[in-house]
């Protein structure tokens, strides 16, 4: 079934299996076996004959269940080996291709081994936790030559496709002067847990890594780090950037000439929760402005769209979220199109634990491009490049809102033009033994 529903993505997919079934299937290994890295790998298996050869994690349970469900979901049916330590398992040279899905903190430092290593990488989103990271891990893949690409999958998804191919760039908005992008989800971590000691399964030392040591709490492992700080850049570095990315996709566009962002914890102040509960970030292009903003409290605007894009033209409107598109014209009639399921060709999809549905078309055409590009040696739909200019725009709001002034940017110096205190911020101290890297040490 994997091969043959392979098979209808159509020429570009064809020729991508053929270039796998030419060789022996790719082999692939994971680091960070939890929620989002078994979605991504088992979305490879549903689209290509591959081995999953290896998996790592530092949380013992969480890759002893992950090995399991891999074995029984891919075609060999083989329990793939298991490792603590990512760098242990990229020394073993076996890998084709390595999929990355730690807690952001982690990203750079597996991703620019992995790449030094000789595999390509799919890392997910956002690219780095600073901007010198996110430019360190450029430089590395540009530098041994591997093809990578990031978790940004709204490139991928289908209704979002046709929404930028027959509504964006067919015309049908005119000319679009402001584009709003939004997330109104509670994402901030509920409680006031106690501080208590690591579970047994669990190697603490290593989950934390080059962040800062926080005491261990249950807000924090499995899967809420994302309310913390020490770990990414809150809800603009984890929500923001999947709508400020797919924007610039529709749109064509690179880097924003300045950022400016405010915010704060306005009303949910007894969560151990860091992140801020309600934030507004504006990025500046010549001829158009995004505006992000972003409340965990609260009734959002529009119920249909609570993690979403609107883009404003003189010709009509589109709002775009993973669940829909509704394009309204000034004059004419309305276009509405509801996210793609793919339930008769991948049953799995219903019963699979946590797997967000509506995203799974989209992964899976995330993975076919990856394929794709491997086989010919291009740069995949979200190469790290990409990857690297949504992510290093969302960690400048963070830092703006921080300075609490404006920051205009620098794309080829990679600085903030005329604020030191701002370009000293660029870089995330590591806790140690971590060396930070940089573009010019990898």
């Amino acid at each position: 079934m994997n091969r043959r529903s392979f098979l209808h993505t159509g020429t570009a997919g064809l020729a991508a299996l053929n270039a796998l079934a030419d060789d022996k299937p790719k082999r692939v290994g994971l680091i960070g076996t939890g929620w989002y890295g078994k979605c991504d790998l088992l979305r490879l298996i549903q689209v290509a004959p591959v081995d999953v050869v290896s998996l790592c994690d530092v949380d013992r349970k969480m890759l002893s269940e992950a090995a399991d469900i891999v074995a029984s979901r891919q075609l060999s049916k083989k329990k793939p080996r298991t490792f603590a330590d990512y760098r242990q398992m990229l020394k073993e040279k076996d890998l084709d291709i390595v999929l990355i899905a730690t807690p952001d903190h982690w990203h750079a430092l597996a991703m620019i081994e992995a790449v030094k290593s000789g595999v390509d990488v799919y890392v997910q989103k956002p690219i780095s936790v600073d901007i010198t990271e996110g430019e360190a891990m450029l430089a590395a893949a540009r530098k041994y030559k591997r093809v990578v690409q990031v978790g940004t999958q709204r490139r991928s998804t289908p209704h979002l496709i046709e929404a930028r191919d027959q509504i964006v760039r067919s015309g049908k908005l005119g000319k679009i002067g402001l584009v709003e992008i939004c997330c109104y989800y509670p994402m901030r971590a509920r409680g006031d847990a106690p501080d208590i000691a690591p579970p047994e399964n669990l190697d603490y030392e290593m989950w934390t890594g080059p962040a800062p040591m926080r005491p261990y709490n249950r807000l924090v492992h499995p899967r809420s780090w994302r309310a913390f700080m020490e770990y990414g850049n809150g809800i603009v570095g984890d929500m923001a950037i999947h709508m400020f990315d797919m924007v610039r996709w529709m749109m064509d566009l690179g880097w924003p000439t300045s950022v400016s962002s405010e915010g704060g914890i306005l009303i949910d102040k007894a969560s151990k929760s860091n992140i801020s509960d309600t934030q507004t970030a504006t990025f500046d292009y010549p001829d158009v402005k995004i505006v992000w903003t972003h409340r965990t409290w609260g009734q959002p605007p529009d119920p249909k769209y609570t993690w979403a894009a609107t883009l404003y033209g003189d010709k009509g409107t589109l709002k775009a979220s993973v669940m829909s598109y509704d394009f309204t014209p000034v004059q004419g009639t309305p276009i509405h199109k509801d996210v793609t399921y793919e339930f008769e060709q991948y049953p799995e999809d219903r019963t699979e634990k946590d797997l967000e549905r509506h995203c799974a078309p989209a992964i899976r055409g995330h993975m076919k491009n990856l394929l794709e590009n491997i086989a010919s040696r291009g740069k995949p739909v979200a190469d790290i490049e990409q990857g690297h200019i949504s992510t290093a725009s969302c960690i400048l709001a963070n830092l703006s809102m921080k300075l609490g002034r404006s920051l205009k940017w620098d794309p080829v110096k990679g600085r903030v033009v005329g604020d030191e205190e701002a370009n000293r911020l660029l870089t995330r101290p590591y806790r140690k033994p971590w060396v930070h890297p940089t573009a010019a040490n990898v």
